[in-house]
């Protein structure tokens, strides 16, 4: 990437036979919200902690801002990190533990306290400072540490699922005012968190990682819309993903599935033949339910729905098949909508992936 701020190059990390992190290369840009998104011991708190200078890497390089650091001590990199558990002392209060990272600069009371206002004006949280450490809430707390690490103002910040301990209506309120932030002050986030909602909703880009790998690295909407493979396909949100064998290729695939019949897809980018066993993958809210058919409808037995306010969810199976469930999000169905009810199950084949397995 020619305007990369940080260049990761070849970075691998194992523990004892264990391998955490496995050759991964990738480039973030300056000012980016990045995610590192996967399951639990996919290595991205591994990666993220090589960055920080927490974890030395086994092989490879680490540049920030065009410096190599790969062996660089973690206080001496442009780096600072916000923990899951915020990391606060609690013996100390929120001025205290604000300025705490400015213990190695020779400044004044003033000037210390000038910079303790301004980061905290930044998270919200003047008029705080002489507040006890376990007299704040927790998304107090962790506004605590986003200013002490910001205090500093270091060229890159990075964040360990560090809404992971709040509840999810506080997490939800917390990722607008993270966000904010970053487009505030400006600074390169690199972000870790499991949930994909989260990776979404704030992430310029997000890498979905997998057993030390990089499964596939892009803007949030091109994973949700084009995931790359199956796997990420299944990590990514609610999916309905149907086995199926191709029958002809052509300026469409052709691919017979025993729960729509052969449909057509109208983009082959993943190279298949004829007699390939593929995956075709489709979201719940690009299936629709109507009480008519129309062509190329399937016709379906309703086994359950649940009202989410805006958005009903219904579990479908085909008719006369013993064929896996299908899901569909819709917001405006008006059948009947009790277990055992028959719709037309209705598809754009625009809208269906196909994924070589």
């Amino acid at each position: 990437m020619d305007n990369a701020f940080i260049d990761i190059v070849g970075v691998s990390k194992s523990f004892g036979s264990v391998t955490a992190v496995d050759n991964i290369s990738l480039s973030i840009r300056q000012g980016e919200f990045f995610a590192l998104l996967g399951p639990s011991g996919c290595g991205k708190t591994t990666l993220l902690r090589i960055l920080g200078g927490l974890e030395m890497s086994g092989s490879g390089k680490v540049l920030i801002d065009g410096q190599d650091i790969t062996h660089m001590p973690a206080h001496l990199r442009p780096t600072n990190m916000v923990f899951q558990n915020y990391a606060i002392f609690p013996h100390l209060n929120v001025e205290q533990n604000v300025a705490y990272g400015l213990r190695q600069q020779k400044l004044s009371r003033e000037e210390q306290m000038e910079k303790v206002s301004s980061a905290l004006a930044m998270v919200k949280l003047e008029g705080f400072e002489k507040r006890g450490a376990e007299e704040m809430s927790g998304g107090q707390k962790q506004r605590v540490a986003l200013a002490r690490a910001l205090i500093k103002r270091p060229k890159v910040l990075l964040l360990d699922e560090p809404l992971g301990a709040l509840d999810k209506k506080l997490r939800e309120e917390m990722q607008i005012e993270l966000r904010m932030l970053q487009q505030q002050v400006g600074i390169t986030f690199v972000f870790v968190t499991h949930d994909q909602e989260e990776a979404l909703t704030l992430s310029d880009r997000v890498a979905v990682m997998s057993e030390g790998g990089i499964l596939q690295m892009d803007s949030p909407r091109q994973i949700y819309e084009r995931p790359g493979s199956r796997e990420v396909a299944d990590f990514i949100g609610q999916m309905n993903l149907l086995e199926g064998v191709v029958q002809s290729v052509g300026d469409a695939v052709t691919v017979k599935t025993s729960t729509l019949g052969e449909v057509s897809v109208l983009e082959n980018d993943q190279g298949v033949n004829v007699g390939d066993a593929v995956t075709l993958a489709v979201r719940p809210e690009n299936l629709r339910l109507r009480t008519d058919s129309e062509p190329g409808s399937v016709r379906v037995t309703l086994a359950a729905s649940a009202f989410w306010g805006h958005t009903t969810y219904y579990r479908v199976t085909a008719e006369g098949t013993d064929a896996e469930s299908l899901d569909v999000a819709q917001q405006d169905y008006r059948g009947p909508e009790r277990a055992g009810d028959q719709a037309w199950l209705c598809f754009n084949p625009e809208e269906l992936l196909l994924l070589k397995d």
